[in-house]
């Protein structure tokens, strides 16, 4: 039964999709489809691509820069991608909300501290919640999913991943607002 509520959530949510962009997901474990628009769930739904996976592949993509708002920042492979990135030259910049930060991702955070991404800490709301990801002023990846590895092998979550840059310009205009109130983290050792 919970198999086929799964299928028909997924024909639901590509007939809406086909509907307003012509795209939905179509097995390819590529991070963006030629229409702009890919959607991953979790756990490992229905057989699709790992929605880390696809967030690692369109780091990897990244040409100039890589903007991440993170309620949560613990996956090990998402973490080890923005480094990556930094590595080859791309603007990265990480907003984190503050007490998760500090509590449980301090490792991570740590991490990408060391290899010279400082991010910001966002202590300025309850929680600073926002999941997103920009790349290159044009991509835009959001959606329920924590980069976590608790979200991608045991939670029920959502990815959708859109190709637009007027999009894109909003979601970065969020991300410069929320840097100006956040703190950079300190290192701690």
């Amino acid at each position: 039964m919970v198999d086929k509520v799964r299928w028909v959530v997924l024909v639901v949510t590509c007939a809406v999709l086909i509907q307003f962009s012509g795209a939905c997901w179509r097995g390819s474990s590529r991070a963006l489809d030629a229409n702009g628009i890919i959607v991953c769930f979790t756990p490992e739904y229905m057989g699709g691509p790992r929605c880390e996976d696809l967030i690692v592949e369109a780091i990897d993509s990244a040409k100039s820069s890589v903007l991440v708002q993170a309620y949560f920042l613990t996956a090990r492979p998402i973490v080890g991608a923005l480094v990556n990135a930094h590595r080859r030259g791309v603007q990265v910049k990480v907003i984190l909300d503050q007490r998760n930060a500090l509590r449980e991702g301090v490792r991570e955070t740590g991490y990408l501290a060391f290899y010279g991404i400082v991010p910001l800490l966002d202590g300025a709301h309850k929680n600073a919640h926002n999941k997103v990801i920009v790349i290159d002023d044009k991509t835009v990846i959001t959606g329920s999913f924590n980069f976590t590895y608790s979200a991608e092998h045991y939670d029920a979550e959502n990815v959708v991943f859109l190709t637009d840059p007027a999009l894109a310009q909003l979601y970065k205009e969020n991300f410069e607002l929320h840097a100006r109130h956040s703190l950079p983290y300190l290192q701690r050792w």
